[in-house]
């Protein structure tokens, strides 16, 4: 204890600085926990937590009986699922570009525009989406103008999926692309020197140099990105997405935004929000388990 003493009495500032963040957390991450006790409720309002009758399991039968919720789960899934593989496809492809530029400026200009999406809400960027997707918007007219039919990007089930996908990427390539940046600069200039006078191009050099020299980094992260493989980006659905195409692209975070502050079935809504955070704690253990085994990370 008196270890204890000496190091809090030394590193007191840091921990005076982390407070207000951790009472963040506290306030807004753990306390509402409390409130999922309503999943296993027929919840009132009028009654609150402690008056509500409980039910047990009643509200998760009922989700997995429910006929779409097959279907949702698996929107969910493959949206989650494709824009983990191309986001983190994008971001490589791009550092590998940015890294071939010499010129300091200009590559620092280009890294600047592609981090901009990124800080933009999706309530702006989907404005304008809505407004250059649209039957008469831009891209259709681009369409027309060369021959092909117009498209209804936002509204055709077959469309919906690759155009969230896109847009998504779109947006975050550029953040996304920070770390492989840092990892290529870690790379020691004189392999590639070595390989110049071994006759190597830069095809070459990319193969057998780069790619390898930021392979743990490529590694852990798409251990660590399975955690979110049920995160399919809620701002943007809810944005982008309209009953039209409800079949493809309503996922598990819009149907709870639906049922429990659209439609007030709030005991049905913390089920379906209960059961998608317990399979994204398992995936999170998993995917640690996965980056220790396969990068050397360790978290705890």
């Amino acid at each position: 204890m008196s270890g204890f003493k000496s190091f809090l009495r030394r590193n007191w500032v840091l921990y005076a600085m982390i407070s207000p963040a951790v009472a963040l957390v506290f306030v807004f991450s753990y306390v509402p926990i409390y409130g999922l006790i309503i999943a296993f409720q027929d919840y009132q309002p009028v009654y609150g937590f402690n008056g509500s009758a409980f039910v047990g399991l009643k509200w998760f039968r009922s989700v997995l009986r429910m006929p779409d919720f097959g279907q949702i789960f698996f929107n969910t899934f493959i949206i989650a699922v494709a824009k983990i593989l191309l986001n983190q496809i994008a971001a490589i492809f791009f550092a590998l570009l940015l890294n071939e530029l010499k010129g300091t400026v200009y590559k620092r200009v280009i890294q600047t525009f592609s981090y901009l999406p990124y800080f933009l809400s999706w309530v702006v960027i989907g404005g304008v989406f809505i407004t250059l997707l649209s039957m008469d918007g831009a891209f259709n007219s681009i369409l027309e103008f060369f021959g092909a039919d117009r498209v209804f990007f936002l509204g055709s089930n077959s469309w919906f999926r690759p155009t969230v996908v896109i847009t998504d990427v779109w947006k975050n390539y550029g953040w996304n692309s920070i770390l492989y940046i840092a990892a290529l600069s870690g790379i020691n200039e004189e392999l590639y020197e070595a390989a110049v006078i071994d006759g190597a191009g830069r095809w070459k050099q990319t193969l057998y140099i780069t790619l390898p020299g930021i392979s743990s980094t490529i590694v852990l992260l798409a251990c660590l990105n399975l955690g979110g493989i049920l995160n399919a980006g809620f701002e943007q659905l809810l944005v982008l997405y309209n009953p039209a195409v409800y079949q493809t692209g309503d996922i598990l975070d819009t149907f709870v935004y639906r049922s429990g502050l659209v439609d007030a079935q709030f005991s049905l809504a913390t089920a379906v929000g209960l059961i998608k955070s317990l399979l994204g704690f398992a995936m999170i253990l998993i995917s640690y388990k996965l980056a220790e085994k396969y990068a050397g990370y360790i978290i705890f």
